[in-house]
């Protein structure tokens, strides 16, 4: 499975709800898929990332805020708070994926659709976090 393009649609899916300020819903996603051709486990991955960060978006949001010093959530740039959000989810709750490769991941889609300053950012921000639930970079428990 090709799972960073997974996170790519994810982001462009989050992104899209942040902008317009909705919960998604079924047509949304039908809508989104429309115009992909994608395997059922790209399409499972992503709608995964996207309905636990917006599940769980309150406790993510907040976690966020604590370990960005000096940074208020609204503020960041969106494509930033949104990396952030399904990344935070990803080290939160996707046991089986270790925190190494979430935030080489989010630093690489980053890389990718963010400026250049929003790699070290991202990358600050989610290794304070994985170091504050105590999650190693090896997916087990510090």
């Amino acid at each position: 499975m090709k799972r960073r393009r997974a996170r790519e649609y994810a982001l462009q899916i989050l992104f899209q709800i942040d902008f317009k300020g909705k919960e998604i819903d079924s047509k949304d996603l039908e809508a989104f898929w429309s115009d992909k051709e994608e395997s059922e486990d790209v399409k499972r991955f992503t709608e995964d990332l996207v309905r636990g960060t917006i599940k769980r978006l309150n406790e993510i949001d907040s976690m966020i805020e604590r370990v960005a010093e000096n940074w208020i959530l609204k503020r960041m740039a969106a494509v930033d708070r949104n990396i952030l959000r399904f990344a935070t989810y990803e080290i939160l709750y996707r046991k089986d994926i270790p925190s190494a490769v979430t935030i080489n991941e989010a630093i690489e889609i980053a890389k990718k659709f963010s400026s250049s300053e929003a790699a070290p950012f991202i990358n600050g921000i989610l290794d304070r976090l994985a170091k504050e639930v105590g999650k190693s970079a090896s997916g087990g428990e510090a």
